[in-house]
């Protein structure tokens, strides 16, 4: 596990953070606030444009702009931009766009509409040509409750022998299936956990880090479990896992972006409400929220 760590060429806890919105329009004042503040945090960056920024309710423009004003704010965070789109050309275009913006790295969706046909060899072509076209690394993303996709352990692992492809962000659940990725490919291949709920039995079977919806919220308190756990201080670290699974479930199956965004305005972050058609999070949730929010 320490070859992997020492290996890896991105690491640590990163934030998918959500896009805040005045009435319809993208909040980039508020967007800069909360930068700010996750910037005093020990996040190691930021992930704009993933599931939790409602990157499928932005059009190309607001996609464009988010990306450079995430970039051009972020501090001393690392940018990691969301760029999967349904065709193999727009997806290389608006990679190449984080780029030139400054993202560090792009993290690629499985184009998923014509699930059907997604094949691993159409997979595979998809995956290759972006990372061919791209100045940046690339980091797959599998996030199977959404897409209905599931990129299995022998398909990651031909993805990883492209040297621009160097890791990904696994929100499948399926832990052994981390373990299999984790064992299949190389060491400096980064393996993330996409939820807070599974990091610590992530981090046991090698992973390097994690992109987590609770680390919008919480960020010091994930950093520690992924610390404790180095430091081999297991009890604390699964003790931590515990703690937080309530809250992550909270902001993730159990309300979504809806409740992520009101657990924002809670701690004093700009969260607002999500773009139509999602719901805002209702009364019940924001007290149970209150709640959980309290134990931390």
């Amino acid at each position: 596990m320490e070859d992997r760590w020492r290996d890896a060429p991105i690491k640590g806890i990163y934030a998918p953070i959500p896009t805040p919105f005045v009435g319809d329009e993208v909040d980039f004042a508020g967007m800069k606030e909360n930068l700010r503040k996750w910037g005093n945090t020990r996040l190691a960056g930021v992930v704009v444009l993933g599931t939790n920024g409602e990157f499928v309710y932005l059009d190309e423009g607001e996609r464009r702009a988010l990306i450079d004003y995430v970039c051009e704010h972020a501090g001393n965070l690392s940018v990691v931009a969301g760029t999967g789109c349904e065709s193999t050309g727009a997806t290389v275009a608006l990679s190449r766009h984080a780029a030139g913006a400054g993202a560090q790295a792009v993290l690629v969706l499985t184009p998923h509409y014509y699930k059907g046909q997604m094949t691993a060899e159409a997979l595979k072509k998809h995956f290759f040509t972006v990372a061919d076209a791209c100045e940046v690394p690339v980091i797959l993303y599998n996030m199977p409750a959404n897409t209905g996709l599931n990129m299995d352990a022998g398909l990651v692992s031909s993805l990883a022998e492209h040297e621009n492809i160097i890791g990904i962000k696994d929100s499948s659940g399926d832990i052994v299936q981390i373990g299999e990725i984790v064992a299949r490919t190389p060491p400096e291949f980064a393996v993330f956990a996409g939820s807070g709920s599974f990091l610590f039995p992530a981090l046991a079977l090698g992973a390097v880090g994690g992109t987590l919806a609770v680390a919008n919220l919480i960020p010091d308190v994930c950093v520690d479990l992924m610390d404790t756990f180095r430091r081999g201080e297991f009890d604390r670290a699964a003790a931590l896992q515990r703690k937080i699974l309530p809250l992550n479930h909270a902001v993730t199956r159990g309300g979504g972006v809806a409740a992520l965004k009101a657990a924002l305005d809670l701690i004093g972050y700009v969260g607002g409400d999500p773009r139509p058609p999602l719901l805002p999070a209702t009364k019940q949730q924001r007290e149970e929220l209150k709640r959980l929010l309290a134990d931390f």
